[in-house]
């Protein structure tokens, strides 16, 4: 329990005391309950492992489905809004803010078939983040605000946008705790990644215009050889 609490002050300088966190912080709430929702759910006792979990709903606002799996120091920051799919596998030191959606992107496939995402030890999704399909979020990746991931992220790898693209490569070594997964100093303004990324960009623009200018060629040859 104390690990629990000094890992959420380092991680919230809003917290204040241990029985803040405890009482009024609704990511302790909802783990409590989802301890609870998910030994019922391992014994077999679907109905009320749900009944549980929709009790924490409505009084925290974060949605965790029962058979989720959640590991040590798990912490979600304003939490309203989160939802959690039922086959998610949660590392140690994750953190999630409020608005992210560990979702499933095969809802014709059985329940017993791995079909959400797999978050490794201290990964860090931003507000509004989608994480979605059976895909692995590796150790201590960031994944920046309303991102939508649907590939895997490999460790210590920052994304953002809608597709999410890595815009660098985070050193455990550099240590200090990036909040929101996206960071704010002068890193993402680096000259060296902002030329990467508008490289990347024009290679993508260039093969567009070369699609482009097949398909232009293939209408004028069939035009030509209907006359």
């Amino acid at each position: 329990m104390r690990d629990y609490i000094r890992s959420i002050k380092r991680r919230d300088p809003a917290a204040r005391s241990a029985l803040e966190i405890l009482l009024l912080y609704p990511s302790s709430q909802s783990i409590f309950f989802h301890r609870i929702a998910h030994l019922l759910y391992k014994i077999g006792l679907f109905f009320f492992a749900r009944l549980v979990s929709q009790l924490s709903r409505f009084l925290t606002g974060i949605e965790i489905h029962p058979g989720a799996q959640i590991g040590k120091n798990f912490f979600i920051d304003h939490g309203m809004g989160v939802v959690i799919g039922e086959t998610t596998i949660i590392g140690d030191d994750v953190m999630l803010y409020h608005g992210v959606t560990l979702g499933g992107v095969a809802p014709d496939k059985e329940s017993r078939v791995k079909r959400h995402p797999t978050l490794l030890d201290g990964v860090v999704v931003g507000a509004g983040a989608k994480v979605l399909g059976n895909i692995t979020i590796g150790h201590q990746a960031r994944i920046g605000g309303n991102a939508v991931v649907t590939r895997d992220v490999s460790a210590e790898l920052t994304v953002i946008g809608n597709p999410a693209k890595p815009i660098q490569t985070l050193s455990v070594k550099r240590g200090g705790f990036i909040a929101y997964g996206t960071p704010c100093d002068n890193v993402a303004d680096d000259p060296d990644e902002l030329l990467n990324c508008m490289r990347r960009e024009i290679g993508e623009l260039r093969e567009r215009l070369a699609d482009l200018e097949g398909q232009d060629d293939l209408e004028k040859q069939k035009t030509r050889a209907s006359k």
